[in-house]
């Protein structure tokens, strides 16, 4: 089987602030931010939700689609969350 690399968008209970990552393993990493396990941005500002997420074939894709995301504007990433989840509902039980 392949590696899978994933883009992610996720966001705190208000929908405040967004942070935008890349991993080879959404599940765990997810958790780790929901577990606040590193210091940094997700830890101060209590970003839990995972509100999006796409998978990449390399990891020199998900990072140049990474930086495509984050180089857009608040309302770029809050159009691209829409595409996938309306709601804003928290998908990490669906993973």
């Amino acid at each position: 089987m392949e590696k899978q690399y994933f883009v992610y968008v996720m966001t705190n209970k208000w929908n405040k602030v967004l942070y935008t990552g890349v991993t080879n393993d959404l599940k765990r990493r997810v958790h780790e931010h929901k577990q606040k396990t590193f210091k940094g941005f997700t830890k101060r500002y209590n970003i839990d939700k995972l509100v999006y997420y796409e998978v990449a074939e390399s990891i020199e894709s998900a990072i140049q689609r990474e930086k495509q995301i984050k180089g857009g504007s608040r309302n770029d990433k809050i159009q691209l969350v829409n595409t996938m989840n309306t709601t804003w509902h928290d998908l990490f039980d669906e993973l």
